[in-house]
């Protein structure tokens, strides 16, 4: 006889925290997404009623979920035996979602027994940091400041639009409080910002890279190759062991950049959206 999956949900970053983040930490390659979006909601960048759940077996933690409307349902590494009981206590918590994202299997699953019919999806691959190899590109990097909020956010929407990020959310705080952290950077050529990308502060020695973004009369002169270099070399430098990063896999282009760059793929991510 085996014992019981059970999930337990709570709004509480703390009492998340003290029940699965230990469980994340095992596996912060995979988990990252997870693990960065936990720091955000601890540093109260989600004010919408945040939601975050944990798997038990024999009380011992085997999955975990967080989601921060207006964003969709983010999944951790969760058993596919117990995607029906998570979908089951959601529904029961009259929880609305715009979309599942987490690894291709759980998350096509979730979007299967889900009640509402899928709109679309976005289909990414995690790459994680062979070995560093630097571009040959025009210009400098520079540490975005406050005073760049405004540009950074800019650029920010125009990325999610193109990238067909389904979300209704303001960047404003989220740049803010990533800028006050030293985690977004540009690529100055000529002293004119021509590329954005930001990159997380270590968390047990993992660092990712995101977003990438260089404006359409920007492109093809390398510029997005190296701000990526720049911030994953500023991950290094501060401390990770590990640098990430996630690529849309309908970009063949964004892929080959960072494979050139030393990323390896790791396993592959979707996005599915329901309205």
């Amino acid at each position: 006889m085996t014992d019981e999956l059970t999930w337990t949900f709570t709004a509480d970053a703390e009492t998340f925290a003290a029940a699965a983040e230990g469980w994340l930490l095992r596996d912060p390659v995979r988990n990252t997404a997870a693990l960065t979006v936990l720091r955000s909601v601890r540093g109260g960048q989600f004010s919408e009623d945040p939601l975050m759940g944990w798997l038990t077996e024999g009380g011992s933690v085997e999955g975990a979920v967080i989601h921060t409307a207006p964003y969709p349902l983010l999944l951790a590494v969760v058993p596919l035996e117990a995607i029906p009981s998570l979908v089951s206590e959601l529904i029961a918590l009259g929880r609305s979602l715009s979309g599942v994202r987490g690894p291709a299997e759980q998350a096509e699953a979730f979007a299967r027994a889900w009640w509402e019919p899928e709109r679309g999806r976005r289909s990414e691959r995690l790459y994680r940091l062979g070995t560093l190899i630097r571009p040959s590109v025009r210009g400098a990097a520079r540490t975005a400041v406050a005073a760049d909020v405004p540009r950074a956010v800019r650029w920010i929407r125009e990325f999610e639009v193109e990238a067909a990020v389904e979300t209704s959310a303001d960047p404003t705080p989220v740049v803010s409080a990533r800028i006050n952290r030293n985690e977004l950077m540009w690529w100055e050529d000529g002293g004119r910002p021509v590329a954005l990308a930001g990159v997380s502060a270590p968390i047990a020695g993992m660092s990712r890279v995101g977003p990438v973004y260089t404006p359409p009369e920007f492109r093809g002169r390398g510029y997005g190759s190296a701000v990526t270099y720049a911030v994953t070399r500023k991950a290094l430098e501060e401390g990770a062991g590990e640098v990430l990063l996630f690529t849309d896999l309908a970009n063949p282009r964004s892929n080959s950049i960072y494979q050139a760059l030393g990323y390896e793929p790791v396993a592959d991510y979707v996005s599915i959206g329901f309205r």
